[in-house]
């Protein structure tokens, strides 16, 4: 392998190391292939320390020297880093290094933006000096205890010929061809950050609650201004939300965030200085959908939120990673509730969590919020550590209440302020602030899997009884589950209609569990987890009627929504698999929804929506059915066509009046309209064959209403003449063509999917080693459940080739895009041999990556 050989690493095998670093400085010689690190690093023994060894992180680089304390050594090297015998009092390290960063194309450590059509960053004037630390890039630049339990004060000077040259802190000074920057708070290596290139900034300034001034800089490259100011707003936002709702200020002299092309993940929340993909910080009215704009505010206002989530405490290994992540989306969640829609975010939030993580919980891949233990830490940034660990935090604080929950948080912190913690210590303020015992709650944190929850009620007397029973099946390394502490948000519901009983909480925590409620004059109806109040599966099958009046009455948003989700998704599996026509309750529930016009128009639109294709795999596979990818596709154009059908005289009514005046703006009021119009737009395509969406094309004055009358000509197999003039119009944004490319994929019949994804491979803005491109092809092949699984297995070859070509480039987006084959079980033996022989073949791939070889080796399973 290139890679250092696979070894388990195990939660339970931590030791803190054994020496304390109180100072880091660094110097950067910046050259494109020749790159020199300078270090010297204050060193002291760890008292808390058993193992005095001295080993220091680092790979691919060149030793050019090392010296403790001035004289010169010859340290032991191996592919993992040095070893060298170290005194045991305080000492200072220094050592020079050099990397090559112009080569650097797994976009870890140190490397250069944009990458050229060879695979090799270009080295000149248009490139930018780059990092990206988490989990484990900093050893990729120079030797150095690289864990978040290692936190220090970092001290940074760069040398280059670029006119923007920053890093993390305040800056301390600069000169021509040179700067220097202090960070005077200490964070692990993983924090760290250096960008240096030709960019220029949208500044601003932020007066915090004590009244200190913040300097803020976007920083883009030159072209990019335009798409900079709701990028800012949203930072401030962000600022001013957190001092209000959790009393966090932010504590430096400057912020800055600087926009990069490649980059793996989404964004990296390094101390004072953001890095982010251009995609999801780059943002105007013309080149972006009010999803990406609310997609962009909320990621921005995660990694500022990360400041003291992340950064200011940080995680003390990285089996804690939910530890830090869990907590930011859960309060990125909140930020984007309080911008926008409560309902409707919640709703988005559970739709994410269903169709991403539920199949993870379920599948080969499937571990807990809290792992045991990892061969490569990068395949745990996952659904199940993100959006899972949020889910635990939302449950946490619904048990505890809103007043303990910010007094816990304080104590958090107040106590933990500067240090790098565990789970226990999350759980422990809570423990010490409402007196209760979490223990069984932290089951959460080591339990995979997803609980299920069946009811039986009972009515006597005037006396109601809900009986829950929890069971959660074996997962990989876990075949026996106890019973969770879960919060069950629950209503009832008169015959009339009105709620006789608000929303409270009941607290399960037995494996079987009754809960009794008296002096009702009927038997009521039942609204159970009211918010989704955790995250389950709930095994009630009540009869359509039951649904559809919850669809009418029930006053909980989500619950209104999921009724008629569950009257979709049981009509769908009932037409898939009986043959059955579309179903009249649920058709007229929507038809009397989409009628009420005080309804929030996204969420009308959300009421639209049918059970992803690919869950309902998942629904089929629960109930002992092979699932057929083509009859459930069919099942769903049908449904749709139905949903046309039924609203056939209200379609002109809901589109016009759905229609935005004035400027565009992408706020929740009009985002929403045009959401709901969208989707009227889908249905209106399905009947005039695509008038209206031509029309729309070609009044559009917003990506919205462009991309979506264009989706829905390509839906309807139209659209040609439209698509090339999209390309003509945007060939030169990198971000839109992004689009262009997905979005032939996403809205592909299922017979050409994989051939029109072949064929976007040879095309020539095809720039496949650039992660955001390669994500819009291969992406959008796999979410296209239908072409993904035709029958033929062209798509499964097509993403096998080129996971195998990108793995020695760029390991961790081959072994992230991987995870498009998980479910690969479920289906028929057919396709099983045909995903089998593809995940076979990767294996076998000479010279496979750490990160691709556990994934492929999880996917296939015993």
């Amino acid at each position: 392998m290139r890679d250092a050989a696979p070894t388990t690493v195990f939660l339970s095998d931590y030791t803190p190391f054994g020496y304390l670093v109180d100072s880091v400085h660094l110097t950067f010689d910046l050259a494109p292939h020749a790159t020199r690190v300078t270090s010297r690093i204050a060193f002291r023994p760890n008292p808390q320390a058993r193992d005095r060894r001295f080993f220091l992180h680092g790979e691919g680089l060149t030793l050019i020297r090392a010296a403790i304390d001035g004289t010169a050594i010859s340290p032991e090297i191996t592919d993992a880093g040095l070893t060298a015998d170290a005194p045991d009092a305080p000492f200072t390290w220094e050592c020079e290094v050099e990397i090559d960063p112009g080569t650097n194309t797994a976009l870890e450590g140190l490397y250069m933006s944009p990458l050229d059509v060879q695979g090799e960053s270009q080295p000149d004037t248009s490139a930018m000096y780059c990092t990206q630390c988490e989990a484990e890039g900093f050893r990729k630049i120079t030797y150095y205890p690289d864990r978040p339990d290692v936190m220090s004060i970092f001290t940074v000077r760069i040398n280059g010929d670029l006119p923007v040259l920053l890093s993390n802190g305040n800056p301390v000074d600069r000169g021509e061809g040179w700067a220097e920057w202090h960070d005077p708070w200490p964070k692990p290596a993983y924090l760290f950050a250096l960008v240096a290139g030709d960019l220029v900034a949208q500044s601003d300034s932020f007066t915090t609650v004590s009244g200190r001034s913040v300097e803020l800089n976007l920083w883009v490259r030159p072209g990019d201004e335009h798409k900079c100011a709701f990028g800012m707003q949203a930072l401030k936002k962000a600022m001013k939300w957190d001092e209000d709702t959790y009393g966090r200020e932010y504590d430096l002299d400057v912020f800055n965030i600087v926009a990069v092309d490649d980059f793996n993940m989404g964004a990296m929340e390094n101390k004072g200085l953001n890095v982010f993909n251009s995609s999801c910080v780059l943002a105007s009215p013309d080149t972006s959908t009010d999803m990406n704009f609310e997609r962009i505010e909320a990621i921005i206002a995660h990694e500022y939120f990360h400041n003291w989530t992340g950064n200011r405490i940080t995680c003390r290994d990285w089996f804690q990673l939910c530890l830090k992540e869990g907590l930011t989306v859960f309060r990125d969640s909140q930020f984007t509730s309080d911008m926008r829609s409560a309902p409707v975010k919640r709703i988005h939030d559970v739709i994410e969590l269903r169709a991403r993580q539920f199949p993870e919980d379920t599948g080969p891949l499937s571990h807990p919020v809290r792992p045991e233990s990892f061969q490569e830490i990068n395949n745990f940034y996952t659904a199940t550590v993100y959006e899972k660990g949020a889910e635990v935090i939302g449950m946490l604080k619904r048990l505890v209440g809103d007043a303990a929950y910010a007094e816990a948080l304080d104590l958090y912190f107040a106590r933990h302020d500067g240090q790098a913690c565990t789970i226990e210590d999350w759980l422990k303020v809570f423990e010490d602030v409402t007196g209760r015992d979490l223990g069984q709650f932290k089951r959460w944190y080591s339990q995979s899997g997803t609980p299920r929850l069946s009811v039986e009620e009972a009515f006597d007397n005037g006396t109601y009884t809900l009986t829950f029973t929890q069971s959660t099946d074996p997962t990989p390394g876990q075949p026996d589950k106890a019973p969770q502490a879960i919060p069950i948000a629950l209503g009832l519901l008169g015959p009339n209609g009105d709620e006789v009983l608000p929303t409270q909480v009941l607290e399960m925590t037995e494996v079987t569990q009754s809960f009794t409620f008296e002096g009702l004059a009927a038997h009521p109806v039942p609204s159970i987890l009211r918010d989704f109040s955790a995250p389950v599966i709930l095994d009630r099958a009540p009869q359509s009627a039951e649904r559809a009046f919850l669809l009418a009455h029930d006053t909980d948003p989500f619950n209104r929504w999921e009724a008629g989700r569950d009257l979709a998704r049981q009509c769908l599996i009932d037409m898939i698999a009986k043959g059955a026509e579309p179903d009249a309750d649920y058709l007229d529930g929507i038809r009397a929804v989409l009628r009420d016009d005080r309804l929030d128009p996204a969420y009308r639109a959300l009421m639209l929506g049918l059970p992803g294709q690919s869950q309902l795999a998942g629904f089929l596979h629960e109930a002992g059915v092979t699932p057929d990818p083509m009859a459930i596709w069919s099942a769903v154009e049908r449904l749709k066509d139905a949903q046309a059908g039924a609203l056939g005289d209200l379609l002109g009514e809901l589109y016009n009046s759905a229609q935005v005046t004035g400027p565009y703006a992408p706020d929740a009021a009009q985002s929403g309209k045009r959401a709901l119009a969208g989707a009227i737009l889908d249905l209106t395509t399905r009947r005039d064959g695509g008038t209206q969406a031509a029309a729309q094309y070609a009044a559009a004055d917003n990506m919205t209403l462009q991309l979506s009358a264009l989706a829905c000509l390509l839906r309807a197999g139209k659209g040609q003449d439209q698509l090339a003039r999209f390309y003509d119009q945007w060939q030169a944004d990198r971000l839109v063509i992004d689009k262009w490319f997905s979005l032939q994929i996403a809205e592909a019949a299922p017979k050409d999917a994989a051939q029109i994804a072949r064929a976007l491979t040879d095309h020539a803005d095809f720039t496949w080693k650039t992660p955001n491109r390669f994500r819009a092809v291969f992406g959008a092949l796999a979410g296209n459940h239908a072409g993904f699984h035709a029958a033929s297995g062209a798509a499964y070859e097509l993403l096998a080739d080129w996971l195998i070509r990108l793995d020695p480039l760029n390991p961790q987006t081959t072994a992230r895009m991987c995870s498009a084959f998980q479910t690969w079980r479920r289906y028929d033996a057919d396709r099983r041999a045909l995903i089998g022989a593809q995940l076979d073949r990767i294996a076998a791939t000479s010279d496979l990556s750490r990160d691709t070889a556990e994934m492929i080796t999880r996917i296939k399973g015993a």
